[in-house]
């Protein structure tokens, strides 16, 4: 699994998965519970690949922000979602240093480390053949492989 099939879905909690689509709608399975809906397009739902956090220079994927908590925390959860925003935001700065504190909104943090916990509770971020971290791997991989091809 990578992150093009992990979805947000605005006013639903948790995280969901792709199971198919069609031209009105789209069949997701909680990655909480595991019950299965039909989300209408109306709604706004983000593909986790396609969200990045805001740097100082340039925005910084999610799969990237999710490596630098795995290597952080040694592949251990990070901090509780519900903690104080001041916690919240000292343990980004531990981690990425360079994120731009004010277009990075607390909600954003709260959602970010419940994400992460709950992927890692699930065993997509640990190293392996389904994980995040080892799809990001691949296509970094594959990118540099292509610069030194067009070089």
């Amino acid at each position: 699994m990578n992150l093009k099939d992990i979805l947000a879905i605005s006013g639903k909690p948790g995280l969901y998965k792709l199971l198919t689509s069609s031209r009105s709608n789209v069949i997701v399975e909680s990655l909480i519970n595991g019950k299965r809906m039909p989300v209408h397009a109306a709604h706004k739902i983000s593909s986790l690949e396609d969200i990045s956090i805001y740097t100082y220079e340039e925005d910084v994927p999610l799969v990237e922000v999710f490596e630098k908590i795995y290597a952080h925390t040694g592949g251990k959860s990070a901090i509780d979602h519900k903690a104080p925003s001041g916690e919240l935001r000292g343990y980004m700065s531990d981690v990425m240093p360079e994120y731009d504190e004010d277009r990075v909104y607390d909600s954003d943090l709260r959602k970010l480390f419940q994400w992460y916990n709950l992927l890692l509770e699930l065993g997509l971020l640990a190293e392996g053949e389904d994980s995040v971290v080892e799809d990001a791997e691949i296509v970094e991989e594959s990118a540099s492989e292509d610069n030194a091809e067009n070089d």
